[in-house]
């Protein structure tokens, strides 16, 4: 009887263990993985700036790889081929976002338009982003919006600068100019420069705030990759995320509650938040507070650090290739000329200017990894299962310097996306992502730099602080700021004196 008992113990015993192994085995025929230590598993590869490192990765293991980190897995796309097999035969499978805890605290609970995951919810979402939001049509309302702050900006680097240069830092004056564009645009608010229409205490918290979303909004948690970290508050990143999470969240149903009782008065008018309160009448359910407040968020997360920090990229690149710079000026005083300013709608007359934003885009993107993905069912990468539940990574900046793709791609070379052969160029650049989540602002973000930047050439002449290269080096973060803020000399060229906005 006794035997009995041991050997069914055993049995049982046995039976678990193999049970357990079954259950707990990788798959197979999962992509290529660098080789991975005790408990931290591939945390140690992921060194900034990532981008960099998980190309050099991608050299070595191939243009897809998975890094099973002790969360949910990671898997890196290196090549465009993989890319568009991600986002055209997997699009739905991969139209989730991974369930991070920045995303669930900062992204309301995974509701916004960024962290929602595939499903009606998002699909009204992206409906009403494209159609009330970022339409023509509303792009086109608030226009006035883009040219006042551009102009503003004009007035502040000619300061100075009518007969003589004068050092201007472009880094912060970028940065405002497009936090003012989108406050204007969501609120009818301007937090920053002259002519702020808010008491100094509301734009002084205004201005905290903002810099506070836009530097937090992408950052990544380590509990999320190494679970052990959940146990303790590491550095207070969670309680610090937690209070941002209020203070968010108050500040956006202010604006709102600034709108309702300030209803019908002229500067709010046109706001995106008077408009979507217009809307909440009729469709409450559609357009409840909580909805316009995620929308607020990721408009501010998505509309201001990577355009301003694409316009830092463009003219540091511009100054250290002069003559790409002449040849844009030479290209808006031929079409443009000396009468008159740049307008938004000139832009699409000017190839040369629009090659030189592509350009800048491929060899500087703001986004490098783009926003990740999360698999919602097994699929299959380039001949490799990836398994449901994945974190899917484009490396985007490896995408735009691809050898294979793009002759001497560490050239800042505009001409490259001219005539008839750079239309099958600008296929093989995704800065604002590919497929059903797409980024919606792209072309807000065109119209902004394009007028921006037709101005800057117009109206000013340029040159460097010194003799030597402007510093390109990348510094960290999901966007990729330059180490060095960007710092130009400037003056009024003598042809646009009538013409740009003096005190």
């Amino acid at each position: 009887m006794e035997n009995t008992i041991l050997y069914a113990a055993l049995v049982t015993v046995l039976s678990l263990v193999t049970l357990y192994f079954f259950i707990t085995r990788e798959p197979k025929n999962l992509p290529p993985s660098p080789p991975s230590l005790p408990i931290i598993g591939h945390l140690h590869h992921l060194k900034l700036p990532l981008h960099r490192t998980l190309h050099r990765l991608s050299a070595k293991y191939g243009p897809v790889m998975t890094l099973p980190v002790r969360g949910p897995p990671l898997v890196v796309v290196s090549s465009l081929p993989l890319a568009e097999e991600c986002f055209t035969k997997n699009d739905i499978v991969l139209a989730n976002r991974p369930k991070l805890f920045i995303a669930k605290h900062l992204g309301y609970g995974y509701t916004t338009l960024i962290s929602a995951s595939y499903g009606d919810k998002w699909r009204n979402l992206r409906k009403i982003a494209t159609i009330e939001v970022l339409s023509s049509h509303r792009l086109n309302v608030v226009s006035h919006i883009r040219r006042d702050e551009i102009r503003r900006l004009m007035l502040r680097l000619a300061r100075g600068g009518f007969g003589s240069y004068h050092q201007v830092e472009l880094k912060t004056l970028f940065s405002e100019l497009t936090f003012n564009i989108m406050m204007r645009m969501i609120a009818g608010k301007r937090y920053y420069g002259e002519g702020v229409n808010v008491d100094e205490a509301e734009a002084r918290e205004g201005r905290k705030l903002i810099k506070q979303i836009v530097g937090n909004g992408g950052i990544s948690y380590a509990g999320d990759f190494l679970p052990i970290l959940k146990l303790v508050d590491y550095n207070g990143v969670k309680k610090r995320v937690v209070e941002l999470k209020e203070k968010i969240d108050a500040f956006m149903q202010g604006l709102i509650d600034e709108h309702r009782r300030k209803k019908g008065e002229p500067e709010l008018e046109d706001s995106m938040v008077s408009h979507l309160l217009h809307l909440q009448e009729s469709q409450p359910e559609d357009y409840s507070d909580f909805t316009i407040k995620g929308l607020i968020f990721v408009l501010l997360i998505a509309g201001t650090d990577t355009s301003s920090l694409t316009l830092e990229w463009i003219m540091a690149n511009l100054l250290n290739n002069p003559e790409k710079l002449k040849k844009a000026q030479e290209e808006i005083d031929s079409v443009i000329g000396s009468d008159r300013l740049v307008e938004e709608s000139d832009v699409s007359k000017l190839p040369y200017l629009q090659c030189v934003i592509f350009e800048t885009l491929r060899l500087n993107t703001t986004a490098p990894l783009l926003v990740p993905h999360a698999s919602s069912a097994d699929c299959t990468i380039g001949g490799y299962l990836v398994p449901r539940d994945t974190i899917l990574l484009v490396n985007a900046w490896a995408i735009h310097r691809d050898p294979e793709l793009w002759e001497d791609p560490l050239r800042f070379k505009p001409e490259r996306f001219e005539g008839s052969g750079g239309e099958k160029q600008h296929k093989l650049i995704l800065p604002f992502g590919l497929g059903r989540r797409a980024c919606p602002g792209a072309h807000l973000a065109q119209r902004v730099m394009g007028s921006t930047l037709g101005l800057l050439i117009q109206c000013f002449d340029w040159k460097r602080v010194s003799e030597e290269e402007i510093d390109m080096r990348e510094g960290p973060g999901t966007t990729m700021p330059k180490v060095v803020p960007l710092e130009l000399l400037c003056k009024v060229r003598p042809s646009m004196e009538k013409l740009v906005p003096k005190d």
